[in-house]
């Protein structure tokens, strides 16, 4: 009743009426008009205090969570399809996707639509910056005050105070708080 078959997309019921009983949003949030917010009552979605979604982008909650933190930017275009758990001051730029799950593929006689699907969170901690086109896998946190370059593809977990580039990502310059200064990463 929620979402019609074979569907992501709840019925504009629970968009208008429902979802507002179960979701969070915080003060002066602004949700741009051409967002595709893909977010059912049965998992959490929240957004916190003056974070902003452009357009086309879409939010999906329909196989875990989906929390973005205050003053956090999602830039246009951009898919986030939980779990996800974006942090505060966080900035997502164009055209980037943050993907907490995967298609099962096993069994070679069966569609792989049919397989079903397996989830792993996403943890964007606070204060970093995403350069656009990135992709973002299941299972992987990105730590404190990172920046991941434009189009890169982030498999593992990236630490805090770090820059990680290409496909696949990997740290270039890390925060060393003895010298206080970047330095390159060995």
């Amino acid at each position: 009743m929620l979402i019609p078959t074979n569907q992501a997309r709840p019925r504009l019921w629970v968009r208008i009426f429902l979802n507002r009983f179960f979701h969070k949003r915080g003060k002066n949030v602004i949700v741009r008009r051409w967002v595709r917010m893909d977010v059912l009552p049965f998992n959490p979605f929240s957004i916190g205090d003056n974070s902003m979604i452009e357009d086309f982008s879409t939010i999906n909650n329909g196989v875990g969570a989906v929390s973005i933190g205050a003053n956090s930017l999602v830039g246009l275009g951009n898919v986030i399809i939980g779990p996800v758990t974006i942090g505060n001051d966080v900035i997502l730029a164009q055209h980037i996707v943050a993907s907490g799950l995967n298609h099962n593929y096993q069994d070679i006689q069966q569609p792989i639509h049919m397989q079903g699907v397996s989830v792993a969170p996403i943890v964007i901690e606070d204060e970093c910056w995403i350069g656009a086109n990135a992709v973002v896998t299941a299972g992987v946190t990105i730590g404190r005050h990172s920046v991941i370059a434009a189009g890169a593809v982030v498999t593992k977990d990236v630490p805090p105070y770090s820059v990680a580039v290409g496909n696949p990502a990997r740290v270039i310059k890390k925060y060393d708080p003895e010298y206080k200064d970047w330095v390159k990463a060995s």
